[in-house]
Formats: structure tokens, C-alpha cells, sequence
């Protein structure tokens, strides 16, 4: 009987203006390659996210959407944002 834990990319999608990246990993535990549990954690990446520990996959999808011009305006609307709010 051999149980095992694996992580695997659920979902990945790029959505809304700034093209954050929601990112769903699910934990697999499994008995004798049999699914018996499975769990999902999100977490959404900003064009100024560090993704240096995210899986390549995930990377890859962010350096595509994330274009100098996405950029550029994700850090004019933060700006903007703390300078309303007197940060």
C-alpha cells in the first residue's frame, strides 16, 4: 500500500485589464495510484509578481501576457491608486 502526494496545475487562467494570472494547484494524495483526497489553492499573479518559484508553465503564460505595455500601465494604475489614497 503506497500512498503518495503529488501537486499539479489545475487551472490557469489570464483575465481583466492588467492580465493578472489566477493560478488553482490541486494536491493529489493517492493509494495504490487510487485518488482518495484532493485539494485546490489559488493564488492571482500581478505583472509585478516575482514568479521565479512558480512552476515553468505558469512563467511562461505570465511572460506572454505580461507586455511592456501591460506593465507600464499595472504600475501607472498602482500609482495612482496609493497617490488617491495619500500612500
Amino acid at each position: 500500500m503506497a500512498i503518495t502526494k503529488e501537486t499539479v496545475i489545475g487551472k490557469v487562467e489570464v483575465v481583466g485589464e492588467f492580465k493578472a494570472v489566477q493560478v488553482a494547484m490541486d494536491t493529489l494524495i493517492k493509494e495504490d495510484g487510487n485518488l482518495i483526497s484532493q485539494t485546490r489553492h489559488r493564488h492571482v499573479l500581478h505583472p509585478d509578481s516575482d514568479i521565479s518559484n512558480e512552476p515553468q508553465e505558469v512563467q511562461n503564460i505570465c511572460n506572454t501576457a505580461w507586455t511592456q505595455e501591460v506593465k507600464d500601465a499595472w504600475t501607472a494604475f498602482k500609482q495612482e491608486k496609493e497617490n488617491r489614497l495619500g500612500v
